[in-house]
Protein backbone atom coordinates (compact mmCIF):
# COMPACT_ATOMS: atom_id res chain seq x y z
CA UNK A 1 0.00 0.00 0.00
CA UNK A 2 1.03 3.72 -0.52
CA UNK A 3 0.00 5.95 2.02
CA UNK A 4 1.11 9.88 2.06
CA UNK A 5 2.04 11.13 5.63
CA UNK A 6 0.21 14.70 7.31
CA UNK A 7 2.45 16.46 9.30
CA UNK A 8 0.98 14.95 12.24
CA UNK A 9 1.48 11.72 11.60
CA UNK A 10 5.17 12.81 10.95
CA UNK A 11 5.30 13.79 14.51
CA UNK A 12 3.43 10.73 15.91
CA UNK A 13 5.43 8.24 14.48
CA UNK A 14 8.71 9.35 15.34
CA UNK A 15 7.44 9.56 18.40
CA UNK A 16 6.50 6.05 18.22
CA UNK A 17 2.75 7.10 19.50
CA UNK A 18 0.63 5.84 16.35
CA UNK A 19 1.16 4.87 12.40
CA UNK A 20 4.27 2.19 13.18
CA UNK A 21 2.64 -0.81 11.55
CA UNK A 22 1.07 1.09 8.83
CA UNK A 23 4.46 2.46 7.71
CA UNK A 24 6.74 -0.59 8.41
CA UNK A 25 4.36 -2.19 6.11
CA UNK A 26 3.73 0.13 3.51
CA UNK A 27 5.40 -0.67 0.16
CA UNK A 28 5.61 4.11 -0.29
CA UNK A 29 5.69 6.79 2.02
CA UNK A 30 5.40 9.83 0.58
CA UNK A 31 6.07 13.12 2.42
CA UNK A 32 4.58 16.35 0.50
CA UNK A 33 7.07 19.21 0.26
CA UNK A 34 4.47 20.92 2.50
CA UNK A 35 4.78 18.95 5.02
CA UNK A 36 8.58 18.85 4.85
CA UNK A 37 7.82 23.06 5.46
CA UNK A 38 5.65 22.44 8.34
CA UNK A 39 7.86 20.07 10.32
CA UNK A 40 10.94 22.17 9.87
CA UNK A 41 9.07 25.24 10.73
CA UNK A 42 8.19 23.50 14.11
CA UNK A 43 12.01 21.86 14.46
CA UNK A 44 12.99 26.05 14.83
CA UNK A 45 10.33 26.86 17.45
CA UNK A 46 11.63 23.57 19.14
CA UNK A 47 14.47 23.15 21.42
CA UNK A 48 15.84 20.00 19.37
CA UNK A 49 16.50 21.34 15.74
CA UNK A 50 19.76 19.15 15.05
CA UNK A 51 18.12 16.02 16.73
CA UNK A 52 15.10 16.58 14.65
CA UNK A 53 16.82 17.68 11.21
CA UNK A 54 18.90 13.89 11.78
CA UNK A 55 16.00 11.98 12.53
CA UNK A 56 14.36 13.49 8.86
CA UNK A 57 17.40 13.18 7.07
CA UNK A 58 17.49 9.71 8.15
CA UNK A 59 14.17 8.85 6.91
CA UNK A 60 14.76 10.71 3.56
CA UNK A 61 17.12 8.01 2.92
CA UNK A 62 15.30 5.48 2.74
CA UNK A 63 14.08 3.53 -0.05
CA UNK A 64 11.00 3.29 0.34
CA UNK A 65 10.50 7.47 1.53
CA UNK A 66 9.26 9.62 -1.75
CA UNK A 67 8.67 13.84 -1.57
CA UNK A 68 5.92 14.68 -3.27
CA UNK A 69 6.79 17.76 -5.24
CA UNK A 70 4.46 20.96 -5.67
CA UNK A 71 4.33 20.52 -9.62
CA UNK A 72 1.23 20.48 -12.74
CA UNK A 73 -0.42 17.62 -11.51
CA UNK A 74 -0.50 18.13 -7.71
CA UNK A 75 -1.59 22.06 -8.47
CA UNK A 76 -4.71 21.12 -10.66
CA UNK A 77 -5.58 18.39 -7.89
CA UNK A 78 -5.34 21.30 -5.82
CA UNK A 79 -7.49 23.84 -7.81
CA UNK A 80 -10.26 21.26 -8.04
CA UNK A 81 -10.72 20.27 -4.47
CA UNK A 82 -10.25 24.09 -3.35
CA UNK A 83 -13.06 24.62 -5.46
CA UNK A 84 -15.00 21.65 -4.17
CA UNK A 85 -14.66 23.22 -0.63
CA UNK A 86 -15.44 26.86 -1.93
CA UNK A 87 -18.53 25.65 -3.05
CA UNK A 88 -19.35 23.45 -0.43
CA UNK A 89 -18.64 26.39 2.17
CA UNK A 90 -16.33 24.36 3.78
CA UNK A 91 -13.07 25.71 4.34
CA UNK A 92 -9.75 23.91 5.47
CA UNK A 93 -6.51 25.15 6.25
CA UNK A 94 -4.64 25.68 2.99
CA UNK A 95 -1.22 23.63 3.36
CA UNK A 96 -3.91 20.59 4.20
CA UNK A 97 -5.63 21.04 0.54
CA UNK A 98 -2.19 21.15 -0.72
CA UNK A 99 -1.37 17.70 1.33
CA UNK A 100 -4.92 16.33 0.22
CA UNK A 101 -3.55 17.18 -3.88
CA UNK A 102 -1.21 15.33 -3.24
CA UNK A 103 -2.03 12.48 -1.38
CA UNK A 104 -4.34 12.20 -4.36
CA UNK A 105 -2.14 12.56 -7.62
CA UNK A 106 0.11 9.62 -5.82
CA UNK A 107 -2.84 7.15 -5.35
CA UNK A 108 -1.97 7.27 -1.44
CA UNK A 109 -3.72 6.77 1.68
CA UNK A 110 -3.53 10.13 3.85
CA UNK A 111 -2.81 9.06 7.49
CA UNK A 112 -3.58 12.00 9.79
CA UNK A 113 -5.68 12.90 12.79
CA UNK A 114 -7.10 16.34 11.20
CA UNK A 115 -10.62 15.57 11.24
CA UNK A 116 -11.06 18.74 8.68
CA UNK A 117 -10.72 16.24 5.64
CA UNK A 118 -13.88 14.83 6.16
CA UNK A 119 -14.75 17.55 4.15
CA UNK A 120 -12.60 15.92 1.29
CA UNK A 121 -14.29 12.71 0.34
CA UNK A 122 -11.74 12.22 -2.52
CA UNK A 123 -8.91 11.80 0.18
CA UNK A 124 -8.93 8.54 0.84
CA UNK A 125 -8.04 9.25 4.59
CA UNK A 126 -6.84 6.59 7.30
CA UNK A 127 -7.44 8.46 11.08
CA UNK A 128 -5.21 6.87 14.27
CA UNK A 129 -7.21 4.30 15.91
CA UNK A 130 -7.91 5.40 19.74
Amino acid sequence: MKICLDTNAYSDWTRGKRWVEWIATAEKVFIPAVVLGELREGFLGGSQLEENERVLAEIMRSPVVQIIDVDAAVSAVYAELKFYLKQRGTPIPINDIWIAAASIQKGCVLLTCDKHFEHLPQVRVRWPEA
